[in-house]
C-alpha cells in the first residue's frame, strides 16, 4: 500500500494550475459532481433517520406557533 502524503492547499492549487486548461476544467467538473453526490448521500441518510424516528414515534408534531413557543421556552431555560 502506498502512503498518502499531506498536500497543502497552496500546493494543490499549484499542481492544478500546472495542468492544461482542459484538464483543469475536467477536474472542476469531477469535484463538483463528487460534492453533489456527497450532499445527496447526506440528504438520503437524514431522510432515513427521520423516517425511522417518525416510525418510532420520536418526533414532535405541531404548528409553527408551537415550534416557536418551544424554542422560546428552551431559550428561557438556558438563561
Amino acid at each position: 500500500m502506498s502512503k498518502q502524503r499531506a498536500v497543502t492547499f497552496q500546493k494543490a492549487l499549484d499542481i492544478i494550475e500546472s495542468l492544461p486548461e482542459c484538464q483543469q476544467e475536467s477536474l472542476i467538473d469531477i469535484v463538483q459532481h463528487r460534492l453533489i453526490e456527497r450532499r445527496r448521500d447526506l440528504i438520503a441518510k437524514n431522510i432515513r433517520k427521520a423516517k425511522e424516528e417518525y416510525r418510532l414515534g420520536e418526533v414532535k408534531k405541531g404548528s409553527i406557533d408551537d415550534l416557536m413557543r418551544d424554542l422560546q421556552n428552551e431559550n428561557d431555560n438556558l438563561g
